[in-house]
């Protein structure tokens, strides 16, 4: 099985990465997916995965008002939870369960595909990398028990390649 290296975006200022260009590219992906699923993409909506683009790394609900209280008027809890369900619910954002966080997402993903998120425990940046065969597995287990499964996520923590070499 092949699996597509991970990107994780090296600690502190990366000078190969075109930031705005990345950011730009993930915003006209969650465009092209809202429109065609007919939903609204709004202007919180789009300030929600703005902010979470804008880190490379998981950030909490807070942390995102945080970062938005920045450029605008502070947005109620519920205001960004609202658009934080809906960007997931559209494949644009992944929860990052065992740290209560969510991950801007610019990859397509089949409703029951699997992915699976290395963490690195020493400076929190997450790299995605497909679980097809493992999903396979799972899904068919599943299945045998009457189950209907949808996207699985995986999660595992360790060290990224950027801090094994400090």
């Amino acid at each position: 099985m092949t699996l597509a290296k991970p990107h994780f975006p090296a600690p502190g200022h990366d000078h190969d990465h075109d930031h705005d260009r990345c950011t730009a590219d993930a915003i006209q992906h969650a465009e092209t997916v809202c429109a065609g699923r007919s939903q609204k993409f709004t202007p919180i909506r789009r300030q929600v995965l703005g902010a979470l683009l804008g880190s490379h790394r998981p950030l909490g609900a807070y942390e995102v008002i945080d970062e938005l209280a920045k450029t605008m008027s502070r947005p109620a809890p519920i205001t960004v939870y609202r658009a934080l369900d809906f960007l997931m619910e559209n494949g644009l954002v992944h929860r990052i369960e065992s740290r209560n966080a969510f991950l801007a997402c610019a990859h397509d993903h089949a409703e029951a595909s699997m992915v699976a998120f290395l963490i690195c425990d020493k400076c929190g940046s997450v790299g995605e990398v497909p679980a097809a065969k493992v999903a396979q597995s799972l899904n068919d287990a599943a299945r045998t028990t009457g189950f209907a499964p949808k996207l699985s996520v995986v999660e595992i923590t360790g060290t990224c390649a950027h801090c094994q070499t400090v």
